[in-house]
């Protein structure tokens, strides 16, 4: 896609540039429609396939769309990016994904209330609802980085779907400060699968984030389990969520409510693994780590990737303008590359051998063949090091 350049002697309210990608953002909206889709589909086929709909367009579907519509280095011009972000277009596009969401939610709660599914149409509807879950925490990600309160409120909505409401503030307060450390834990490490990656960050987040809170509340002289703490109201959210799902709907729900949620924070946290894998910030002579730069965050141009997920994967961007809003975000040169998409790439990260010989190769190309520069699992350090050179294999 390209854009026309702007005029710089038109007035900032009435810029000759337009975006290429402006409606396209409502593609955005299909996600949380999918089991809705999949309800009509089985009625007027009668086939159950199609409660596995949420699987097969996104990991199926999109992946085919990165590589048959290719990438968009585009970016909006610097004088443009104001405006650009004033235009509430582009935030409806986001408004609008939670209505859909939880009406989604409770039609599969009815649906598996009704009787009328099989296991397997039961777990498929399941699968698809935990699609859903998992791009809500990408919506609630945009929307939890703005400064109006109604949009942060929107967030914690967004996230009461998987139980994940800490990630507010683990996100904002904990992985921007430590991005691309061993800190982190949102940060995954070359030589450690996703596998082993996923305990560590889902443990290492819920306590982060506690920590956090307990130290703003502390300086507000407020105890920690309290009714300000902003974890257990998230909590408390999806606890009334579930509570009031099962008293509507029966116990019968709640297997699947679970499995649905774990799968969408499993998704938020696949994400997480290939967005800074084996990616370092080197430490200054005062023993601070250096500045954010693009070159901490793996990115991706690819198209039907970046507006199903509102330009996540511009992520340097992300990480030197937090508060940017998803339609203004840029490509940047400095940034790594990704061979295709994030549908495609959370595919690989799922198959560890096939990841590592996808990726491995290009943290590698990316510190210039210095593995030591790159953020190395301690469990498997000794065999990287081997593997690839560097310093030795006993340090």
């Amino acid at each position: 896609m390209t854009s026309a350049t702007i005029d710089a002697a038109e007035p900032l309210e009435t810029p000759t540039w337009r975006d290429g990608k402006r409606y396209a953002w409502l593609l955005g909206l299909l996600v949380p429609s999918l089991p809705l889709m999949a309800w009509g589909l089985v009625e007027v086929t009668g086939i159950g396939a199609f409660w596995f709909i949420g699987p097969a367009v996104v990991f199926g579907l999109f992946p085919l769309l990165d590589l048959l519509i290719g990438t968009d280095q585009d970016n909006p011009p610097d004088s443009v990016i104001a405006w650009l972000e004033e235009d509430r277009y582009y935030r409806w596009c986001t408004y609008l994904f939670i209505p859909l969401q939880y009406a989604s939610l409770v039609l599969a709660c009815w649906l598996w209330s009704s009787g009328s599914l099989s296991t397997l149409d039961s777990i498929g509807l399941a699968l698809t609802t935990g699609i859903v879950a998992g791009v809500a925490i990408n919506t609630a990600h945009e929307l939890g980085h703005k400064r109006a309160s109604l949009e942060r409120w929107l967030s914690k909505v967004a996230l009461a779907q998987t139980g994940y409401g800490h990630f507010f503030i683990e996100h904002n307060r904990g992985h921007h400060v430590r991005v691309a450390t061993p800190e982190d834990p949102a940060s995954s490490r070359i030589g450690e699968s996703f596998w082993e990656f996923l305990p560590r960050t889902v443990a290492g987040s819920v306590g982060s984030s506690w920590e956090l809170e307990a130290k703003r509340l502390h300086r507000m002289g407020k105890r920690t389990v309290s009714i300000h703490n902003d974890i257990l109201n998230a909590w408390l959210m999806t606890a009334v969520l579930f509570g009031a799902l099962v008293a509507v709907f029966g116990w019968v729900v709640l297997p699947y409510l679970i499995v649905q949620a774990v799968l969408g924070f499993s998704l938020l946290e696949v994400v997480n693994y290939l967005e800074h894998y084996g990616l370092l910030r080197g430490k200054r002579d005062d023993g601070r780590y250096e500045i954010t730069r693009p070159e901490h965050s793996w990115n991706s141009n690819n198209v039907a990737s970046n507006v199903l997920l509102y330009h996540l994967q511009r992520h340097s961007d992300h990480h030197a303008n937090p508060l940017r809003r998803y339609q203004a975000l840029r490509h940047e040169d400095d940034a790594p590359q990704l061979p295709t998409g994030y549908a495609g790439m959370i595919v690989l990260a799922t198959v560890p051998p096939l990841w590592r010989r996808v990726m491995d190769h290009r943290v590698l190309d990316h510190y210039e063949g210095d593995v030591t520069r790159a953020n190395i699992h301690p469990r498997t350090r000794r065999r990287v090091l081997r593997r690839y050179g560097g310093e030795a294999a006993t340090a």
